[in-house]
């Protein structure tokens, strides 16, 4: 039950620190950048060698990745088919898309997940969260630049951000190897030794404030409350159409429980902070990702987990 707590400390908390830092210019837009790729690059990778290794080896390892499609193409072909085609300008459609495909499996998800199942639900959730990180390079990125050239009338393709040895082969990739290891040390047989459980617990906080601080930082109020009729779709896409259909299909296939109610969970997600990136990087509307982040992660934490954690713990 104290579990819950979680959510004010590792969540909500450095949410406000990074919007108090930002505010009070305590903190510089270079500090920020490199405390995301701290996150990425050194917790992100240590957290998933951890969780692997002590992963149970079953057929849940072939089902969570199939769910990981499912939890972005499928909100991205229903946001696209009933609401998106709706928008005039491609800069808002493309923004939209991207708000609608992206949902913040890893970091949210991830600790909503090890708040209620420990290191199972985490890696778990980890393992559906790198469905997502691959299919942002070779789904919505493109996605995003297809909009930036139709809204640009350009046929060029002169505003690739990297080249597809960069997307793959990049340090922020780099958590894929470390899932690796912890499978493959988990398949050798190799017990993991008991302090390193320790620190896999003191990784998830740190990893959780490493996060959301930098999100924080790029909370704009102002701006979001402009925003706020152009969200209400994408918010029933979140709470109810993609839950419902993930329910539905949890369902009827035979799933271990914590796998089954970590998906679940996943699919209430709300939208990501790479939706709001992507639209930056691609010069379209950042404004829309950014009240739906902020809409939505509101909605999460303040309502919606603290439901979950009652109905599923």
């Amino acid at each position: 039950m104290l579990r819950i707590l979680f959510v004010l400390t590792d969540l909500v908390a450095p949410l406000a620190c990074g919007y108090f830092l930002k505010q009070h210019h305590l903190l510089s837009q270079r500090v920020n950048d490199c405390l995301i790729r701290f996150n990425i690059i050194i917790v992100n990778t240590l957290l998933a060698l951890l969780a692997f290794w002590v992963l149970p080896l079953d057929r849940s390892l072939l089902i969570a990745p199939l769910f990981g499609c499912f939890l972005v193409l499928f909100p991205g072909l229903i946001g696209y088919a009933l609401f998106a085609r709706r928008l005039k300008s491609p800069l808002d459609r493309g923004a939209y898309m991207g708000s609608a495909l992206l949902a913040n499996l890893g970091t949210l998800g991830g600790v909503c997940a090890f708040i209620l199942y420990n290191e199972q639900g985490f890696a778990y959730a980890q393992l559906v969260a790198t469905i997502q990180n691959f299919l942002l390079c070779i789904v919505v990125f493109p996605i995003a630049q297809y909009y930036h050239m139709k809204a640009t009338g350009s046929l060029r393709q002169t505003s690739r951000l990297r080249s597809l040895r960069d997307m793959f082969l990049s340090p922020n990739q780099l958590c894929v190897l470390g899932m690796a290891a912890g499978l493959t040390l988990n398949a050798l047989g190799i017990a993991r030794p008991a302090p390193l459980g320790t620190l896999f617990q003191s990784l998830v906080h740190i990893g959780a404030w490493s996060a959301m601080l930098p999100v924080g930082f790029f909370i704009d109020l102002r701006t979001t409350r402009r925003y706020l009729p152009h969200i209400h779709s994408l918010t029933a896409l979140r709470f109810l159409i993609t839950p419902a259909a993930t329910l539905l299909l949890a369902t009827l296939l035979p799933l271990d429980p914590i796998l089954r109610n970590t998906i679940i969970i996943l699919s209430f997600a709300p939208t990501a902070i790479n939706a709001v990136l992507s639209a930056r990087l691609y010069r379209l509307n950042v404004n829309l990702p950014a009240a739906s982040f902020l809409i939505t992660t509101a909605a999460f934490l303040l309502i919606i987990f603290p439901i979950l954690f009652f109905l599923l713990r």
